[in-house]
């Protein structure tokens, strides 16, 4: 299930309902049902917006809804729908905010030449989830750019993940996400096979699904490790799935705030992955994992071939992690980074 989904029912979850009175509108019915009955078992009214409807006409809806409703913050949690959000304050005391949930840049191009301009100039004030996104926005030419932005990390229900010393007898890794190009599992194909040659002993599983499954199958079967790698589909344990690693292989191009790599160390295990979105704060080098730099295979499989033969150094590392999550990743502070940023915009709430 998407990440930013994942985080609007943590802010949800961990927010005084009673106080803020929340309430959420869902702009694709058909995509938004991941979290839908949790959000409404919260007691949070839920909004959804026909997928016949043409932009246009979502739009008016979404303007008439938040009328009727007469909000103090409308919050766009997607990048795809912040100016729309923007819009329907248009004229109102009503404050808009914005959403960059991955790379501002790629997000400007997928969203389309307009609407991409558009959501990436308004709301003026956006959140975003990394510090790659905000320098990605720093750098880039032009208007079509928020005006201030706030970083808020994803946050993490830290006492639904277990944190376990006990680690399986055989090197287990694991890798968790969408079978999609920018999450370049391609990368951890080739790291096993180059790991595999040192006569090694492990184990890969992969828990997420998508288009690209099939081709990795056959990179797999070409490098000859179809043997060492599971591919088990979209799975809803992803904490027991950790419990039973060793350690967790990222191997991203884009990526906002990963969820997965935070859950990871909520179980203290330890992290390998690209230096892609926040990952780079999330793992400290050295002490929580190790971070590669994007296009540097080699060192890849290094980092995965040194925790396979390693597992003590891979188990301190991860309770390392548990301690870093514990400190700075609670929902608590979820919530809090998310309201000061509305008290910035000038909410008096």
């Amino acid at each position: 299930m998407g990440g930013y989904e994942r985080q609007l029912y943590y802010l949800l979850q961990a927010i005084d309902r009673q106080r803020y009175r929340p309430a959420v509108a869902v702009w694709n019915a058909a995509q938004g049902t991941a979290f839908a009955e949790k959000i409404k078992a919260l007691g949070v009214p839920l909004y959804t917006f026909s997928e016949h409807l043409a932009v246009h006409e979502k739009m008016m809806a979404l303007r008439r809804l938040v009328k009727a409703l007469a909000p103090e913050v409308v919050h766009s949690y997607s990048f795809y729908t912040n100016f729309p959000a923007w819009w329907c304050t248009l004229g109102t005391d009503m404050i808009s905010i914005g959403s960059i949930r991955n790379n501002f840049l790629s997000d400007r191009e997928q969203a389309g030449n307009i609407l991409g301009r558009l959501s990436a100039r308004w709301p003026s004030i956006q959140i975003c989830n990394s510090l790659a996104a905000k320098q990605a926005v720093a750098e880039a030419g032009g208007p079509f750019k928020p005006s201030r932005l706030s970083v808020v990390p994803n946050g993490l229900d830290i006492q639904h993940f277990k944190a376990t010393s006990d680690l399986p007898p055989t090197p287990q890794l694991l890798a968790v996400g969408r079978l999609y190009p920018q999450k370049r599992w391609d990368r951890l194909v080739d790291a096993v096979a180059q790991v595999h040659k040192r006569g090694l002993s492990f184990r890969v599983r992969h828990a997420g699904e998508g288009p690209l499954r099939q081709a990795l199958e056959e990179q797999a079967r070409s490098l000859g490790v179809h043997h060492l790698i599971e591919f088990l589909g979209v799975r809803q344990d992803i904490p027991n799935l950790l419990a039973q690693s060793t350690f967790l292989v990222h191997t991203a191009d884009e990526e906002g705030c990963p969820n997965v790599v935070m859950e990871a160390m909520a179980c203290a295990r330890a992290v390998v992955a690209t230096d892609a979105g926040h990952c780079p704060v999330l793992v400290e080098h050295g002490k929580t994992g190790f971070v590669v730099k994007r296009g540097d295979d080699h060192n890849l499989a290094e980092c995965i071939a040194t925790l396979i033969e390693h597992p003590d150094l891979a188990l301190t590392m991860g309770q390392t992690g548990r301690v870093k999550v514990e400190q700075e990743f609670g929902l608590n502070q979820l919530v809090d980074r998310t309201v000061r940023t509305y008290a910035e915009a000038g909410w008096k709430g």
